[in-house]
């Protein structure tokens, strides 16, 4: 402590406003001054006080809770911002949320003026959790701050003037266990709930409401293993076969009562042997006692009660949900009628004035006699209570701080938890119940039986807590070697039965000894499984698990991972407490969980069939898009719909995209090189691209499919500026790997009948144009499949299902007035067709374009199942009907050829229009442009091979669903 002078400014921050209020009026016995804060709802006290011989101006102010979020970095916040693995290793932070902003100001300024700062957070990890983010926003805006620590345990004078008088420094151990806990769960939870989102919700029915479409199917490292043990207990259950079980039974019943005889074998599942066994019995009913014990026996009163006990004895007493008791129990202490609620401890400091707590119920109208009666040493009713081999260092075990007979706000709740707490207390301090129990033991026909009688000879703490019963039916007198006849003897038979559904209170048990959770979570955990629609609670509370609650543990277990089981946590837990007790660091203990898990996530995600198979057991598949489930990261924002980001996408066929997060309502999209082995999005921003920002991407492509001119790592943006984009993006699509690198201006052209063939794509807008790029125009030439566009409300061309097609090439109005360029995949010329027919022996069909024979195929489509048709096997794009090679009618209008070559333009024909579908006729309008489908073939924005034209006027630049003649 400093030494005596003038008076100092002592800011104090309670972790709640009324916590604050409670320390301000006991500290300054009503004599205080309140003002507003930053916050309406956090007010600064302040009054004078003196700590040892120093003079104070004290200022009491509060948060409320946490005062900081972890969180991860804008970049991954998003679900489809990354893949849901990179959380393990994204860059986190704590920052104070907007609504916190006021309580932040007040720290600061009210920091500023003063030179110590006392936290009077909860005496527990998370209070010293939040007293470190306390300090870190104090700190910064006052290094010279002298920092302590009050701790207590209760809102009353004795403990909050103790507390003041003896600050302590923060403990950072505690601070960094809560950090490394947070961390963990935030990456799990994260990583694991995007999964199983992204890939489950879209794909099955799960609510026939249609709610679904809001539903997370959220995963924490403390749920599943809660969730687990409620399944498991179901699937217990629901493999139990019962099983028909016999057994004996007999009475006897004299002057003093009847006593009923248990067989020792318990039963037999036997038939035949149970009937031989109680046969031999009725041949020889007589029975003869061989034993009789009597003993004294003690029933002990409970341990002092800590959190978990409480939220047990709440659910069986007083049939209260976990979540509701730790409710009130905490508005009962902030109003400093109970100790604080949130304590591992069950033993009570030797310290602790138990005789003053007792002393001030003794005027309770129900329980205040017994009160009496312990304080007199008289009754020889005291004792000191048992020590439960628990403490967390922190808080005494929970029991009353204040007289209440009840309070005018309380409601029936608040006077259970209250008389819960009192009771306990009152019965922890009493001596055990004494009873004399009776064991007879009898023998009938060499089968042993026996029956047990109890009488309770002092309640003792039985009188006050009313929630545990005692006691039996008395025997009547036995005698060794006195024999008898039972009056009855009966086999009687029964059913196994299998093991009930597990109640709240067991539920807490099982998570208590498995270590999930903390005392103060556990209540939130089986919340959050009520909540996610994960299990149900009946009105014995008891839980059973939903559908989709048991589907999911299902899927992971038929993964083989115990990812619902409690052994993973369980660790986690003992890491993290490790931590808190300086025996591990926090980095240590983070690096092992976190690789840990993240490989466990890695291999659940590579066998996820397996819990779509198990969803496919409870839940119908659904009809809606499935969401993007591979991994995408926001490139920039959409130029086309101006309502959404342009994502970086992994197709299914292992290529790359950059497509906008908004489809199907709007198609852009950005194709990028086939050649690409590896892409991610940077933080880099492009400085010159708009709109922005544009996120680089690190491209890795395959050293084999491009020229050795370009490096295979190529760090690159697909706003348009990127030449080296650009180029391969060329040599991609119309390429080969040997094809050198040529400029646009440098790219020489041939030309067939006087049609100049340049490059495909030189109307390339920056050599990656995207869909949304061609509102107003017509639609580029592409795949006869894709027909039936659409425009949506926002101008932007729907294309055809098919979303493959690049976007960079001419349409049909480029080609006014002029042949369209016909292009061959390989060589990028014009390609003359020949008469299929022409064959160098009989029964073969040659391909038009190598000469080589082509192979007759069978056709399987429904339009023409059983056609036989052939095709070049050697890549080429040659095909033919077989029954059309003799009966083909030359198309109308002058051919390119003259008239040789009507063959050629009959085998054209008759394959285009076998591509459709068979014989179709179609009128052409204007001029006739069968004679330029003749000589070539086209291709599609993708490159693959488009046959025909229009059928509205039989340009072969375009299809009938664009056609400029259409519906004249």
């Amino acid at each position: 402590m400093p030494p005596g002078g003038g008076a100092i400014r002592v800011l104090n921050v309670a972790e709640k406003p009324s916590v604050a209020k409670a320390v301000a009026e006991i500290l300054s016995r009503g004599g205080m001054q309140s003002r507003a804060g930053r916050s309406r709802y956090n007010r600064v006290f302040e009054f004078n006080y003196a700590i040892g011989n120093q003079n104070c101006h004290m200022l009491v102010t509060s948060v409320t809770g946490h005062l900081m979020e972890l969180d991860f970095d804008d970049r991954y916040r998003k679900w489809y911002s990354c893949d849901p693995v990179v959380l393990f290793s994204a860059p986190v932070r704590k920052v104070v949320p907007q609504d916190k902003q006021g309580i932040k100001r007040t720290l600061e300024e009210e920091a500023r003026k003063c030179q110590w700062l006392v936290l009077w957070l909860d005496c527990d990890r998370e209070g010293e959790n939040i007293a470190y983010e306390v300090v870190e926003i104090c700190a910064g805006a006052n290094r010279h701050l002298n920092i302590y620590r009050a701790r207590f345990s209760a809102l009353i004078p004795r403990e909050i003037h103790d507390a003041v008088q003896y600050l302590a420094r923060p403990n950072k151990l505690f601070a960094d266990a809560v950090d490394a806990r947070q961390e963990i769960d935030l990456r799990i939870g994260a990583s694991f709930t995007r999964f199983q989102t992204m890939l489950l919700k879209d794909a099955f029915v799960l609510d026939a409401t249609g709610e679904e479409r809001n539903m997370v199917l959220s995963y924490g490292p403390c749920q599943f293993p809660t969730l687990g043990f409620i399944v498991e207990r179901f699937w217990e259950i629901q493999a139990h076969e019962p099983e028909e079980f016999w057994t004996i039974n007999c009475s006897h019943t004299s002057d003093e009562g009847t006593a009923s005889f248990g067989w020792i074998r318990g039963h037999l599942f036997d038939y035949s042997s149970a009937v031989v066994i109680y046969e031999m019995c009725v041949e020889e009913p007589m029975a003869t006692v061989h034993n009789v014990r009597n003993q004294e026996k003690l029933k002990y009163p409970p341990y002092p009660l800590s959190t978990v006990e409480l939220q047990k004895r709440a659910s069986r007493c007083c049939r209260m949900s976990s979540e509701h008791t730790m409710k009130v129990a905490e508005e009962l202490y902030q109003s400093g009628f109970i100790s604080y609620p949130r304590t591992e401890t069950d033993s009570f400091s030797p310290n602790t004035d138990l005789h003053a707590i007792v002393h001030e119920q003794v005027n309770h109208p129900v329980w205040g006699t017994y009160a009496q009666r312990l304080l007199n040493p008289e009754e020889r009713l005291w004792r000191n209570p048992s020590n439960g081999g628990h403490d967390d260092k922190a808080h005494p075990p929970i029991h009353p701080t204040k007289f209440s007979t009840g309070e005018t706000n309380w409601s029936e709740d608040h006077r259970k938890v209250y008389e819960l707490v009192v009771r306990h207390f009152l019965a922890c301090c009493s001596q055990p119940a004494v009873g004399a129990e009776t064991t007879v033991e009898i023998d009938i026909a060499g089968e042993q039986f026996n029956a047990s009688g109890r009488v309770v000879l002092a309640k003792n703490y039985l009188d006050v807590y009313r929630y545990d019963s005692w006691g039996g039916s008395l025997l009547p007198t036995y005698t060794i070697g006195q024999q008898f006849v039972p009056t009855t003897l009966t086999l009687d038979s029964g059913v196994t039965r299998p093991p009930p559904l597990l109640a709240e209170a067991d539920l807490l048990s099982c998570m208590d000894k498995a270590g999930i959770g903390t005392d103060a979570t556990m209540h939130e955990h089986i919340k959050k499984l009520l909540d996610r629609c994960y299990a149900t609670k009946d009105a014995n509370s008891r839980f059973s698990p939903t559908n989709l609650g048991e589907a999911l543990v299902m899927g992971y277990d038929e993964m083989g991972y115990e990812l619902w089981k409690p052994y993973l946590r369980s660790m986690m837990e003992a890491d993290m407490k490790a931590v808190s007790i300086g025996t591990k660091s926090k980095a240590e203990v983070l690096e092992g969980c976190l690789q840990q898990m993240e490989a466990c996530f890695r291999d659940a995600r590579a066998n996820k069939v397996k819990l779509l198979d198990a969803m496919g057991t409870f839940f119908a598949r659904s009809n809606r898009p499935i969401n993007e489930t591979h991994p995408v990261e926001v490139v920039r924002p959409c130029g086309a719909c101006n309502d959404s980001e342009m994502l970086l996408k992994r197709k299914p066929t292992g290529g790359f995209m950059v497509g906008c997060r908004g489809y199907p309502q709007c198609r852009n999209v950005v194709w990028l090189p086939g050649s690409l082995a590896e892409a991610a999005v940077t933080q880099q921003i492009c400085p010159t691209c708009v709109p922005g920002p544009v996120y680089k991407i690190q491209f890795k492509f395959n050293r084999r499919d491009i020229p050795a001119s370009f490096d295979a790592d190529h760090l690159g943006c697909i706003g348009g500026c990127d030449d080296v984009l650009k180029e391969l993006t060329e040599l991609s699509r119309f390429g080969s790997r040997t094809t050198p690198a040529r400029s646009q201006s440098q790219t020489q052209t041939q030309t067939t009948n006087g049609v100049r063939q340049g490059p495909p794509r030189q109307d390339l807008h920056n050599g990656l144009r995207s869909t949304g790029q061609f509102t107003n125009e017509h639609t580029p030439v592409m795949n006869p499949q894709a027909r039936g566009q659409s425009h949506t409300p926002s101008g932007v061309r729907q294309a055809a299902p098919r979303q493959d097609l690049h976007t960079g090439f001419r349409t049909g109005s480029q080609f006014a007035n002029e042949q369209t360029p016909g292009v061959n995949p390989q060589g990028f010329r014009s390609t003359h067709t020949q008469d299929p027919r022409n064959a160098s022996d009989a029964g073969q069909v040659l391909c038009t374009t190598c000469g080589e024979a082509s192979v007759a195929r069978t056709a399987n489509t429904e339009a023409n199942r059983g056609r036989r048709f052939y095709k070049c096997n050697a890549g080429c794009n040659f095909f033919a009907w077989e029954d059309e090679l003799e009966n083909v009618v030359p198309p109308r209008g002058r051919g390119r050829g003259g008239r040789g070559s009507s063959s050629s333009r009959q085998a054209s024909a008759s394959a285009s229009a076998g591509r459709r579908g068979g014989g179709r006729g179609r009128r052409s309008r204007g001029r006739d442009r069968d004679d330029d489908a003749n000589g070539m073939t086209f291709v599609s924005a993708t490159g693959d091979t488009v046959h025909g034209c229009c059928f509205t006027c039989g340009d072969p630049s375009h299809f009938a669903n664009v056609c400029p003649n259409r519906g004249r």
